[in-house]
């Protein structure tokens, strides 16, 4: 079996299942007790908030732990909007193509009388800096776009935005759930104020995630109870959790290099061999963009059955993001760059992990354009397509 559905989640590592496994069976004390359980609990605690900062150029106690990245977009945006309430400022920027943990929250917002604009994305899967600058406003109170996208891998220019940010005095958080781990990350150089993550994303636990907040910036707790997290996230922390996640995020950063000289010649090969399916377009910038995410569209079939048929041959992939998998709607992702409804509908995406050979490479290639023939085989669309009762797209 192939597993090319990495951006959904990703395998625990050696260390991480080690550091897991370890701390559930001799460091169950509780890091908020007084006692000598307590204390060695809390010693991994911190020391797994120290690794954390280190990796993404933080101060430790820049550093919240959540549940996940979903748990910290929400901090982070709900936070944002309440200190620019109290201080009149209600307007807030974002992207048509967030990930839905940030969508929703702000639908929410604008249900409370918040103000949103949602910066057009062009064709190639990006926004610019200078869009972002337009639209910054007297009013506006935060700034929240993605720092890599969930769908098509397109890296945004998250320094130059958040230098913008900063020259206007305006929060800027980044959902950067899928570039920690996988690019390099430093919340300093970036002009970043809040980041959120996610553990699985880089073989790290499920259900264990984290908020750098800026030191200066203020949030108010989602959940309330206890004084952990400085008094910013009741809850006892999960200390195998948070600890394994650590572990797999040191170890993701230091191979950062070795990871993406690997994995982009795979990656550009696969896309040169799907580009060569007739009708089909890659989604998203061919450079700017992760490398382990591929994206494709093909005309004249639908997706689900592109990843049914893919699963027979050993090949687990994805249409999009997992958070919407029951959702027969197109991607909004896809939407948001310009692809019309039926071409968005017969999508792909392939994210790699760093176990993928270049055997794995010939026979996804191959097995892509067996099953997207196969379809359009019996396909009334691909058939009025090409007897010119329809025009093509791609």
């Amino acid at each position: 079996m192939i597993y090319a559905d990495n951006a959904a989640t990703t395998k625990m590592s050696d260390a991480a299942i080690k550091t897991l496994t370890d701390l559930l069976k001799d460091t169950y004390g509780n890091p908020s007790s007084l006692y000598e359980f307590g204390q060695k609990a809390k010693e991994v605690l911190e020391q797994a908030r120290r690794d954390v900062a280190d990796a993404i150029g933080a101060e430790p106690n820049e550093i919240i732990f959540t549940s996940g990245g979903s748990e910290a977009d929400n901090q982070a945006i709900l936070s944002a909007a309440k200190m620019g309430a109290l201080k009149g400022k209600k307007h807030i920027i974002s992207t048509a193509f967030e990930h839905h943990a940030v969508l929703h929250t702000l639908r929410k917002l604008e249900k409370e009388g918040y103000e949103v604009t949602y910066l057009d994305v062009h064709s190639n899967g990006l926004v610019t800096a200078e869009q972002v600058a337009d639209a910054i406003r007297e009013d506006t109170c935060l700034v929240t776009i993605m720092y890599a996208n969930n769908e098509i891998g397109t890296i945004q220019p998250i320094r130059e935005i958040g230098e913008i940010c900063r020259s206007n005095n305006v929060t800027f958080h980044t959902d950067a759930v899928q570039a920690v781990g996988h690019i390099p990350v430093n919340v300093v150089d970036d002009n970043i104020d809040m980041l959120s993550a996610s553990g699985h994303k880089f073989h790290g636990p499920k259900g264990v995630g984290f908020l750098y907040v800026k030191k200066g910036i203020k949030v108010f707790n989602l959940i309330e109870g206890g004084a952990q997290e400085r008094n910013r996230r009741a809850g006892t922390e999960n200390v195998p959790g948070i600890a394994s996640m650590a572990a797999a995020l040191k170890e993701s950063v230091a191979s950062l290099d070795s990871y993406k000289a690997k994995l982009t010649p795979i990656r550009d090969k696969i896309i040169r061999g799907i580009g060569e399916i007739p009708h089909s377009a890659l989604n998203g910038d061919a450079l700017s963009r992760v490398p382990s995410n591929i994206n494709y569209c093909f005309e004249g079939i639908e997706g689900e059955s592109l990843l049914l048929l893919l699963d027979d041959k050993g090949i687990a992939a994805s249409s999009g993001s997992a958070c919407t998998s029951g959702s027969l709607d197109p991607s909004h992702v896809l939407l948001a760059i310009g692809r019309i409804h039926d071409v968005a509908h017969g999508s792909l995406r392939l994210s790699l992990g760093e176990d993928i050979t270049e055997e794995d490479a010939d026979y996804i290639i191959k097995s892509v354009k067996e099953v997207v023939e196969y379809l359009r085989g019996f396909s009334p669309v691909w058939r009025d397509l090409v007897a010119g009762k329809k025009e093509f797209i791609l």
